[in-house]
């Protein structure tokens, strides 16, 4: 029994040790954003006026020509675009991008010091305009996997955004099936 005990704090002790060294290898990116790419990505710029591409941890948006797509584009537009935004990141991904997770205030606060609560990687898949990425959820911040998950499951229930199509095409499937030479990630 005294062993299991002793096992079991030195395996929580160790999964806290763990969230507290991933949670402090987090950078902050403060900036406006300047530009949309697509559902998933838009472009942060800071106060040395220097432009950043910024990827949305943890979600996978529909591609620009792909179902939902645009739809997804202008809603990452309407939460954050010329808005302050604060992102919260820890590396980037193979085309360079940082991958973060991008927090914005409320569209109904006016001034320029309202916290920044709303997160625009949740919001999306929320709406039902992402797929939460669960292939990267082991590098997603502490907590957000699991909200990420709660959200896409609750938006294919209320049919929502994409979820309201029969069977919506992944946007790494639908990538790959129109990959060209430069892709490098496969599904």
């Amino acid at each position: 029994m005294r062993h299991s005990f002793l096992s079991t704090v030195f395996l929580l002790l160790a999964a806290l040790s763990l969230t507290a060294c991933s949670a402090g290898n987090a950078q902050v990116l403060e900036g406006t954003v300047t530009g949309i790419a697509d559902g998933d990505t838009l472009y942060v710029l800071d106060a040395a006026r220097k432009n950043h591409k910024i990827r949305l941890l943890g979600i996978d948006a529909p591609e620009r020509g792909q179902a939902f797509g645009e739809k997804s584009r202008q809603s990452l537009a309407r939460l954050t675009y010329r808005k302050p935004v604060s992102v919260d990141w820890q590396g980037h991904d193979n085309y360079g991008r940082i991958l973060g997770r991008v927090r914005v205030a409320a569209p109904e606060c006016r001034q320029t010091s309202c916290p920044k609560t709303i997160d625009a990687n949740l919001e999306q898949v929320r709406l039902g305009l992402a797929w939460w990425n669960r292939k990267f959820a082991d590098g997603q911040f502490p907590g957000d996997a699991q909200a990420y998950e709660t959200a896409e499951r609750e938006a294919r229930a209320a049919r929502a955004g994409l979820w309201s199509e029969r069977n919506p095409v992944p946007p790494w499937r639908w990538r790959y099936a129109n990959r060209n030479e430069t892709d490098k990630v496969r599904p």
